[in-house]
């Protein structure tokens, strides 16, 4: 089994000797770095490249510069996505966005995670597990999302949450570790 097998089955695999995953990695870097060298004024060039980049656009969306991913292949946007300065998001795994996703500046999304063994972590072995985000989602500026985590619809992330495990539906949940502080107001 590969190295990039491992990885689409969430076991603990070598990313850093594999040459494919290395070629894939470096391709990625470089669509990104020109994305964010990008001037703001060249919508289409900007829009072409996020298309380049990332595996699956159904529909509008608008990613603020600087924006850097790991392989982009593993990244669904659903319509209507809007994402503020500085977004990272690790795709080892899948990382699946629903529509009408807000996310705020400095936010991270991480599907990456490393053996807790200190012999296999300093063998470089990592894991990837995914991480979805229903629709109608908000986040706060900072958030940082780990991976296997999943958010449901209609919730709110607040700023500077880490969300370590899964977030139920209409919710407004806060903290590090980010948990349920209320349910989501329906505004009259």
């Amino acid at each position: 089994m590969t190295e990039k097998e491992k990885c689409e089955k969430g076991l603990l695999y070598d990313a850093n000797y594999d040459q494919e995953l290395i070629k894939e990695r470096a391709e990625c870097k470089v669509l990104c770095q020109e994305y964010n060298g990008t001037p703001y004024s060249d919508t289409e060039q900007r829009n072409k490249l996020i298309n380049k980049i990332v595996g699956n656009v159904k529909g509008k969306f608008l990613i603020e510069q600087s924006f850097y991913c790991d392989y982009g292949y593993n990244i669904t946007l659903g319509d209507n996505f809007y994402s503020n300065h500085n977004l990272v998001i690790l795709d080892c795994a899948k990382v699946t966005f629903g529509d009408n996703v807000f996310i705020g500046p400095n936010c991270g999304f991480y599907t990456a995670g490393h053996a807790e063994d200190a012999k296999l972590r300093n063998e470089g072995l990592e894991y990837a597990h995914p991480i979805t985000v229903g629709n109608n989602v908000w986040f706060g500026g900072n958030v940082t999302v780990l991976p296997g985590v999943t958010i449901g619809d209609n919730s709110i992330i607040g700023a500077g949450s880490v969300v370590t495990k899964d977030i139920p539906a209409n919710v407004v949940a806060v903290g590090n570790p980010c948990k349920v502080v209320r349910s989501v107001k329906q505004e009259q």
